[in-house]
């Protein structure tokens, strides 16, 4: 039965190749669920545009139950990751069962799409959500998504007291307070977090990387992520290049 298998598969692969079709490699897989563990809303455009591709698997040769199959794998992996992110476990697989039945239910790959949007906008704000339930003040929490949506810009303690309408003295106590460090601390973690998954999973360079990330200097930059990650960006991103390949990617 082995040897059975292991034949077809040789065959599928080679077929592929004839046929030019590869699938999705698994650093451009992941990273709509990394997204998903951050409750980051980056992660309803990426899903959509992998369910799209077309590298996606070949599961059957009806177009509906093809895509019913690849929706079902994905949400397997998308509720994994939400718990991991914090989201209530009962509650997740509850979710995924319930968008399953929608999925199976659905006469058209125009709903199934639908569905599946609806599906991750669901389980990132769920997350986004259980990373909030800490009960941090409203104007801390303003701040938080303030940043989370403008790490590509420069952000100003005195901007964000003016926004949420408090004393930047006060902010700044009550936001230390309440997540545990400053707000300039808050936002280099994350720009870092940012960083680490571009590493991993973007093609941007790292300058690039830098400047969108609005450092002044590529050193600084590098400076920076050396301080979190005890090494450079370039051998981080070799070392996870490194990572994936050995694990299939």
């Amino acid at each position: 039965m082995r040897e059975s298998i292991d034949k077809k598969v040789a065959y599928l692969e080679f077929i592929n190749r004839e046929n030019d079709f590869h699938h999705h490699k698994y650093n451009e897989e992941m990273l709509q669920y990394e997204y998903i563990k951050n409750g980051d809303i980056r992660a309803i455009d990426e899903a959509r545009r992998m369910i799209h591709s077309a590298e996606t698997g070949h599961l059957s040769d009806d177009p509906l139950k093809n895509l019913l199959y690849l929706c079902i794998c994905n949400i397997t992996l998308v509720t994994r990751f939400a718990i991991e992110g914090g989201m209530n476990a009962e509650k997740a697989y509850n979710a995924s069962d319930l968008y399953i039945q929608k999925y199976d239910s659905a006469k058209s790959v125009d709903v199934i799409y639908g569905l599946h949007d609806e599906m991750i906008g669901y389980f990132v704000k769920a997350v986004a959500a259980a990373k909030k339930e800490n009960v941090f003040s409203k104007q801390v929490i303003q701040c938080m998504d303030y940043i989370h949506y403008h790490l590509h810009e420069q952000i100003v303690v005195g901007q964000l007291a003016k926004m949420v309408k408090l004393n930047e003295s006060y902010l700044s106590v009550l936001f230390k307070r309440e997540v545990g460090m400053n707000i300039t601390e808050y936002v280099i973690v994350k720009r870092m977090e940012a960083a680490e998954n571009m590493l991993k999973y973007s093609d941007y360079t790292l300058n690039e990387i830098s400047d969108i990330l609005h450092f002044s200097s590529y050193s600084h930059f590098a400076r920076t992520f050396r301080k979190y990650y005890d090494t450079s960006p370039k051998q981080y991103r070799n070392r996870e290049f490194k990572h994936i390949n050995l694990n299939g990617g």
